[in-house]
C-alpha cells in the first residue's frame, strides 16, 4: 500500500472511530448555520479553512465536505448531525471567548449542482445561509478535469471529455429526479461544461431560498484579496470581523495549459451563459478574455 493510501485509510478509520462517539449524541448537536455550496474547484476548501479559524466558528468534525444532501443522503439525518459540534461545546466556546454566539457549518461543492440538494436542504435546514464561489468557467472546467484525472476518475483527454460530455450526461439528471436513490458517476465527475452554467444552478437554488440568504463571491476576489473576501463572508454570516495572519491557498495544483482548441470550444459554450449571469448579477464579470492556466 502506498503512503498516500495508508494516510487515506488512517483518516477514514479516525472518522469512523469519531462517529462512534458523536452519532449517539446527535440530539445535542447543531444543524449547520452556513453551507459553502459550491462551486467545485473555485476555492471553497480555502474559504472553509479560513472560516474554521474564526473565533466564533466551530467547524464540522474531521472534514468540511459531508456531502449529505447529495451523495450521502441515504445515511440519514442522525448520521449528518453527528458531524457537528455539540451545543454544550458551543456554549463552552461562547463563554470562554466572550462571544454572543458560536456558529457551525460545512462545505460540499456538489450541492449547488445536484438537482435534489436544494429541496433536501430546504426541508432540513430552512434558515441556513449559503455561500457560492464562482470562477471563470473555462479555467474551472480545466481545473476540474485535472482533478478528476488525478483521482483516477477520468481517462479521456480533455478534448475527448468535452466532446463526450453531452453523451455521458444524457438523461442523468432526470434519472436522479425520478429516483432519489440513483447515483450518477458522470454527473458528479464528468460535468465540465454543465457545472459552469452557473445561472441555472443559482435560479434553482433561489426557488427554495430567499436571495438575501445566498452570498455569491467571485473566486478572483478570494484569490487576489482574500482578507476583503473573508470579511465579506463574515458580514454575511453576522460575525465580528476578524483577519488571519496569512491566507494559504489549498488544493491548488500546477499543470500544463489547455489547448487553444479546447479553450475556443469552451469560450464559445460559455459566451451566452456568462452574459446572462453578468446581467443577473449586475456586473461585468470579464471572464475568458485572457488565457488562464
Amino acid at each position: 500500500m502506498s503512503g498516500g493510501s495508508i494516510r487515506s485509510a488512517g483518516r477514514m478509520a479516525a472518522k469512523r472511530a469519531s462517529l462512534l462517539f458523536t452519532v449517539p449524541t446527535y440530539g445535542v448537536r447543531s444543524m449547520p448555520d452556513f453551507m459553502i455550496i459550491g462551486g467545485q474547484r473555485c476555492g471553497t476548501t480555502s474559504l472553509y479553512r479560513y472560516l474554521a479559524q474564526h473565533p466564533a466558528v466551530a467547524p464540522a468534525i474531521l472534514n468540511k465536505g459531508l456531502h449529505y444532501f447529495d451523495t450521502n443522503f441515504g445515511r440519514g439525518k442522525i448520521w449528518y448531525r453527528g458531524h457537528f459540534p455539540s451545543d454544550p461545546y458551543k456554549a463552552f466556546i461562547r463563554r470562554r471567548r466572550g462571544l454572543p454566539r458560536v456558529i457551525t457549518g460545512e462545505g460540499s461543492p456538489y450541492y449547488v449542482f445536484h438537482p435534489l440538494a436544494p429541496t433536501r436542504i430546504e426541508a432540513a435546514v430552512p434558515e441556513v445561509r449559503a455561500i457560492l464561489v464562482l470562477r471563470d468557467p473555462v479555467s474551472r472546467a480545466y481545473s476540474q478535469y485535472q482533478h478528476e484525472v488525478a483521482r483516477g476518475f477520468e481517462t479521456l483527454s480533455f478534448e475527448e471529455a468535452l466532446e463526450r460530455e453531452e453523451e455521458r450526461l444524457d438523461g442523468e439528471e432526470q434519472r436522479m429526479l425520478d429516483d432519489p436513490q440513483y447515483y450518477s458517476f458522470s454527473h458528479q465527475h464528468h460535468s465540465y461544461v454543465a457545472r459552469g452554467r452557473y445561472l441555472e444552478q443559482i435560479q434553482r437554488w433561489l426557488d427554495h431560498f430567499p436571495r438575501e440568504r445566498l452570498l455569491i463571491l467571485e473566486a478572483r476576489e478570494l484569490f487576489t484579496d482574500p482578507d476583503v473576501a473573508y470579511r465579506t463572508v463574515q458580514r454575511f454570516l453576522e460575525l465580528d470581523e476578524f483577519s488571519l495572519d496569512s491566507y494559504g491557498k489549498l488544493n491548488a495544483h500546477s499543470y500544463s495549459s489547455m489547448s487553444d482548441h479546447a479553450r475556443a470550444f469552451l469560450e464559445a459554450r460559455f459566451e451566452e451563459p456568462n452574459r446572462a449571469l453578468g446581467a443577473f448579477l449586475g456586473r461585468d464579470l470579464g471572464w475568458s478574455r485572457s488565457p488562464t492556466p
